[in-house]
């Protein structure tokens, strides 16, 4: 009765300074006659938004421009998770290469990139791209249709109907890969043969989509960026601050989670190398095969802190102009005097990314879990 009891009078006290606080606020609020409500989020924005993965002009409204906000901040974080799980991965492994000249470069690469403040590297980034590059009539070509300049980096894009059937395509490839994953694991255990899971579905997510899209019979055009004036006109563009932002997250997350890689293998048992070699097994394939898998385990719940911390990190952005969550926000509290509920919303969203983030890794680190018999 005691513990429930103490745990009954600390849920009160919480909620008791939760109401104090939310009462003494709107009573100030009330007493200055400060509006509040969200009823603003309707009314005309009225400002531009330099880049945006949906359409958008000043005459939409501030929960438009919050929307574009939004898609801004999940696009580079989500580019920036993948490129640094990618990075770090490989820079975790190099820690441990053989080679004294790769495990020395690795080793430096980790413990600066560790040791800089995010915001001096993303400052770094930024001047870099855009005192470095040239104008867009000197702008590098390292691809066809592709060119870099301080503009950005202008990439030719597809356009037409037949976008979506490319897009109805992927799904079904991804619908096929599941499946044939699970097959693959059934005959696995029985017959003990590796199935090439990787390349079919790399055939699948290029031939499904191609197929679905040709019997479609949709238009489908490419768009192709020209040289038109003083700048670039058609195709897509990826801005030099968005540019900047993701290469100052991807470089300085991955350095965190090289060591989350490196101390995983480090985990696994030496012993498992050695039955493995014993076996006559590559150790390219110990490592991605019987290693790897191991220290996932190990690896997975330190991960999940760097994933959030590149979805907190991105608010950064504001420091180098890229349009995310926070500037637009700041902007619009600007223009409306809603502090309250523009600060509201910053945490409401960051919350819901960072909740969903832990759930699906949560989820994750369950399914590979060691399960006793």
């Amino acid at each position: 009765m005691r513990a429930i009891v103490y745990q009954v009078l600390a849920v009160a006290v919480v909620v008791g300074a939760g109401w104090y606080l939310v009462h003494n606020t709107l009573h100030n609020l009330s007493v200055r006659n400060i509006t509040t409500g969200f009823g603003f989020l309707a009314r005309e924005a009225g400002f531009a938004i330099g880049e945006s993965s949906i359409s958008y002009t000043p005459a939409d409204t501030y929960q438009r421009a919050i929307t574009v906000g939004v898609l801004n901040t999940l696009r580079v974080a989500l580019v920036a998770i993948i490129l640094a799980t990618l990075l770090g991965t490989v820079m975790g492994i190099a820690r441990l290469s053989k080679n004294w000249l790769i495990r020395k470069v690795s080793s430096v690469y980790v413990e600066v990139l560790r040791n800089i403040p995010l915001l001096l590297q993303l400052f770094f980034w930024y001047v870099i791209i855009i005192e470095t590059m040239p104008g867009p009539r000197r702008a590098y070509t390292p691809l066809p249709g592709v060119f870099v300049s301080n503009r950005g980096i202008q990439m030719p894009t597809v356009h037409g109907e037949g976008l979506t059937w490319l897009f109805a395509g992927v799904l079904l490839a991804l619908v096929f890969s599941v499946i044939l994953s699970r097959w693959a694991r059934q005959r696995q255990a029985q017959t003990g043969q590796i199935f090439a899971l990787g390349r079919v579905v790399v055939g699948l997510l290029f031939l499904v989509p191609l197929v679905l899209w040709w019997f479609s019979g949709t238009p489908l055009s490419l768009d192709v960026p020209a040289l038109k004036g003083f700048n670039f006109v058609g195709g897509m563009t990826l801005t030099p601050e968005f540019a900047a932002l993701t290469f100052g997250l991807v470089i300085y997350t991955s350095a965190f989670i090289a060591e989350v890689v490196r101390s995983g293998i480090q985990s696994v048992s030496r012993g498992q190398w050695e039955a493995a070699g014993a076996l006559g097994i590559k150790n390219r394939l110990v490592l991605r095969l019987v290693v790897l898998p191991q220290a996932l385990r190990v690896i997975i719940p330190p991960m999940t802190s760097q994933y959030l911390n590149i979805t907190k990190n991105s608010s950064l952005a504001v420091a180098i102009g890229y349009p995310d969550l926070v500037s637009v926000i700041n902007t619009t509290l600007n223009q409306t005097g809603q502090a309250i509920e523009g600060i509201l919303m910053i945490m409401a969203a960051y919350l819901t990314v960072s909740l969903s983030i832990s759930l699906f890794m949560n989820w994750y680190n369950k399914r590979i879990a060691l399960v006793e018999r």
